[in-house]
């Protein structure tokens, strides 16, 4: 087909045409003398993303399942009690693992559409009176719904029962997208990856430890080889790694990074912020609604549209990718079928947003969907319009 695809999915994302050009380099001596005057600054520049000053930062050549799995088996042991919850695909996927490295997990089921039970939360840990939870688990942004949980919200439920339980954030769909505060909100581990804010291509899975989490992996019993901190730590203070770094990645991190730091983070939230309200106003305009339940779950990086009844939502993303060479998202597991996801987190401005509304409608309308076209862009349009910032002449 001629012309190029357009991709809105929820990871991977865009990568500009700026993080492109880093990474189309030379292959590059990982050992050479000069390497540390490059990661010791990126390192210290991806605190800033997590909003940390006291953390310290991993990166491995993997996704964010990598990340997932390093974060779990440096400070945990076979048989630790973890409190967790279940409200999507991929938040259920960390369940899973966690249940495959032996450890006591006490996974709440909670109804897709929902995010983090931060009362159920408060309740276990109040009444966790021996202090036997190890760890507390909590997915930011659930990409199977385009839900978004409140991460302070379960600080303070640590909090106000005076618990000392680590507390393991998802990050992979919101770091460098929506408001992370890792110092603020007392996170121990919080897990992210290349491909979706970060605006690369995935194969970077990206660990921020707290004080308390590195000093907890001194205890740590669950093996680890790949994915061990130990020896990260012993080189990275040097500058270097303890494997062949993927080069070219970190050569583009660099770039993401400035272009992150160069906006700013606030100003990055706020677009994406208003990138996902003109979907959400598209949606509307369609007659249809996103599968989160309540607006204090809604994601800024993602939204699951819930089609009709009698219709497939998994159909659409088919239809629009063949005749329109338009990736949306497929719904999962528990809701395949019951939803389309558009992806609006990354490299993103007014047009292109536009572009999957555009898609979706066309693709509905070929299916036979009660809409009339036009009307989810015309609402998109309206409220960028209304919406728009006034840059001040430099």
């Amino acid at each position: 087909m001629p012309g190029r695809n357009f991709l809105f999915i929820p990871g991977p994302t865009n990568v500009p045409r700026r993080i492109q050009n880093a990474m189309n380099i030379e292959q590059e001596d990982m050992r050479a003398m000069d390497l540390p005057a490059f990661t010791k600054p990126l390192y210290e520049d991806m605190k800033k993303i997590f909003k940390t000053k006291t953390g310290r930062v991993f990166i491995f050549p993997a996704s964010g399942t990598g990340g997932w799995e390093s974060a779990v088996a440096n400070t945990l042991s076979p048989g630790d009690k973890v409190l967790m919850s279940g409200f999507g695909h991929f938040s259920n996927l960390w369940i899973d693992l966690c249940q495959r490295w032996g450890l006591d997990v006490q996974a709440l089921e909670v109804e897709w559409g929902e995010g983090v039970p931060v009362e159920q939360y408060a309740e276990i840990l109040k009444a966790d009176k021996n202090k036997e939870i190890k760890a507390v688990f909590a997915t930011q942004n659930e990409t199977s719904t385009g839900v978004t949980s409140d991460i302070a919200g379960v600080r303070k439920a640590l909090d106000a029962a005076d618990h000392p339980a680590l507390l393991f954030i998802d990050g992979v769909s919101s770091v460098a997208s929506i408001d992370f505060r890792m110092d603020e909100w007392g996170v121990d581990l919080c897990v992210s990856g290349s491909q979706k804010g970060l605006m690369l291509p995935t194969g970077l899975g990206i660990v921020c430890a707290s004080e308390k989490a590195l000093e907890a992996s001194k205890d740590s019993k669950l093996p680890k080889t790949f994915f061990a901190w130990e020896d990260q730590i012993k080189t990275n203070d040097l500058g270097f790694f303890p494997y062949t770094p993927p080069m070219n990645l970190l050569r583009g991190l660099r770039v993401a990074l400035d272009m992150l730091l160069e906006e700013g983070l606030e100003n990055v939230f706020t677009r994406h912020n208003r990138m996902a309200n003109a979907v959400r106003a598209a949606v509307a305009a369609w007659g249809m609604e996103p599968i989160a339940k309540d607006e204090k779950w809604y994601s800024d990086t993602v939204t699951a549209v819930k089609v009709p009844e009698g219709f497939d939502g998994n159909e659409v993303v088919r239809h629009a990718y063949k005749h329109y060479n338009l990736a949306l998202s497929i719904s999962l597991a528990k809701i395949a079928g019951q939803a389309f996801r558009i992806g609006h987190l990354g490299d993103l401005n007014e047009l292109m947003i536009l572009t999957p509304i555009n898609g979706a409608e066309m693709a509905m309308k070929d299916l036979g969907y009660p809409i009339e076209l036009g009307s989810g862009v015309a609402a998109a349009q309206e409220y960028l319009r209304n919406t728009k910032t006034v840059e001040l002449a430099n």
